[in-house]
């Protein structure tokens, strides 16, 4: 089956891939379009990653049969182009669950800690001269109350964790989860009760610009917003007038409205802001789980077997 993995795999990762049977595998990095180009009317599985997928590139490629998200999100995919053409979607829940997790922690402690101020400070040798009016914004997690929006697979490994670090755990979601960790409210009175706010939800029409400035002024003064979930779920320029206000005290954030994001958005410019380029996903383990999963759904598709986690 010949598989086009549209992303710039590392040597190992490469090496790994190569060695799964059943596939004539070529590697497109996402910065390039003329190989694109060249490798889509040769593909018959597309292993997608961020980079938009868009009804032109589905066009330019009369053999493909299957989209294979690597992740969960397909807002990236044109999914209607591929409906039209009767070439399936799938993703791949849980697999990277755990490592999307473990940087949502990573941002919650970030921005209570300052943690990208004091490593630039540190770095220019002014580690040790901060100004004493910085030790009123410095937080603990434990002890906090931290309200999840949503409760799926990443909210289910993180509450547990928050809660044996001492938070108290709130979630809301279409319905309380049986057997979930945390009490359940509604959107309105978890933004209020919350001091760290962590979104956990698929970007969709309803979703999109949930987290606005309406939304913001709900929250605690001196409440914390963690995004690792996508962009468009934030009003951006509301994020950066509560932040510059100090009605919110900090966020982490590893999504954005636009992405790759613009390195002159005003959000990069603020201190109080801990950021990552959407790699919570990007770990060892999710490659491993994920590819496992994708190899095993090129298999079937060239068996005319059911897939896995077939969305579109």
């Amino acid at each position: 089956m010949k598989v086009l993995l549209h992303y710039a795999a590392g040597p190992g990762l490469e090496a790994r891939l190569r060695a799964l049977p059943g596939l004539d595998l070529r590697v497109c990095s996402e910065a390039d379009e003329a190989g694109l180009a060249r490798a889509l009317p040769w593909a018959e599985v597309i292993w997608h990653v961020l980079r938009p997928l868009t009804a032109a590139h589905i066009a330019a490629a009369p053999g493909l049969r299957l989209i294979q998200k690597i992740g969960v999100g397909v807002n990236t995919i044109d999914l209607d182009a591929a409906r039209a053409r009767g070439i399936a979607v799938c993703n791949l829940p849980g697999t990277n669950s755990r490592a999307v997790a473990e940087l949502t922690l990573l941002l919650m402690l970030g921005a209570l800690r300052r943690v990208s101020h004091f490593d630039a400070e540190t770095r220019a040798g002014r580690g040790w001269a901060q100004p004493p009016a910085l030790q009123d914004g410095l937080f603990e997690l434990g002890g906090r109350t931290v309200g999840l929006v949503g409760y799926g697979a990443i909210p289910a490994l993180l509450a547990p964790v928050l809660a044996a670090m001492g938070c108290r755990v709130l979630y809301t979601a279409r319905a309380a989860k049986a057997g979930a960790v945390g009490e359940f409210r509604d959107l309105d009175a978890l933004l209020a009760e919350s001091d760290v706010v962590s979104l956990h939800i698929p970007e969709t029409p309803e979703t999109r610009g949930l987290i606005d400035a309406r939304a913001m002024a709900r929250m605690k003064p001196g409440a914390v917003l963690v995004n690792t979930a996508r962009g468009g779920l934030v009003d951006q320029a509301a994020l950066v007038a509560a932040l510059r206000s100090g009605h919110l005290a900090a966020a982490g954030l590893d999504v954005f409205a636009a992405e790759p994001a613009d390195p002159r958005d005003p959000l990069f410019s603020l201190p109080n802001v801990v950021v990552t380029p959407h790699v919570g996903w990007l770990t060892t383990g999710t490659f491993d789980r994920s590819f496992a999963i994708a190899a095993e759904n090129v298999r079937r598709l060239g068996a005319g077997e059911a897939l896995l986690h077939r969305v579109a």
